[in-house]
């Protein structure tokens, strides 16, 4: 992996940083994207023009990447969710292994630092399904192990969110 990156060109910063207010609207627009410039307005202080500018200035800067469905997985038959460790020879991100974005059960695709190099998450019907897209895992070039680990429930999932924690609380110590 002597590969100079130098000239790679990296996400372009963002316009301007966000603040409160820009926290706010994004909080409300990650509940729900439909949420009309009035609504989105009168819930966080702003006229609906005002709302409609600062939500086209958070769509230029890439603060809002794209606006997308959450599908319930029952609805379409993927009830099944679970995490797959992936363990590779080398570094692992190779082209095989990434095209494995192309499986709509692959929902994310992550390299990680610790004791594997790789975590997914897939979604599939049966456990019939999650064995046969681990085949085609193992079928990969370079990859040489898996664990997997079902999810038997699911107490919090959400996209990303917009605020931050001003104060952690203190560790208390016995």
């Amino acid at each position: 992996m002597d590969q100079n990156t130098d000239d790679v060109r990296r996400k372009r910063p963002p316009e301007r940083d966000l603040d409160a207010m820009d926290r706010k609207l994004l909080g409300v627009l990650v509940e729900d994207a439909t949420t009309s410039y009035a609504e989105l307005g009168e819930r966080v202080g702003l006229s609906p023009p005002a709302a409609h500018e600062r939500v086209k200035r958070l769509r230029r800067s890439g603060a809002i990447r794209r606006v997308a469905a959450l599908i319930d997985p029952e609805a379409v038959g993927k009830t099944l969710l679970a995490f797959v460790h992936v363990d590779t020879t080398g570094w692992g991100k190779t082209q095989a292994l990434l095209a494995i974005e192309e499986y709509p059960e692959v929902e994310e695709i992550h390299s990680v630092a610790g004791d594997t190099c790789m975590l997914l998450k897939v979604r599939t019907e049966s456990t019939h399904a999650l064995e046969g897209l681990l085949a085609r895992l193992y079928d990969t070039p370079g990859v040489k192990a898996t664990r997997s680990y079902v999810v038997l429930s699911t107490y919090l999932e959400r996209p990303v969110q917009p605020g931050t924690t001003s104060e952690w609380p203190a560790v208390v110590k016995s």
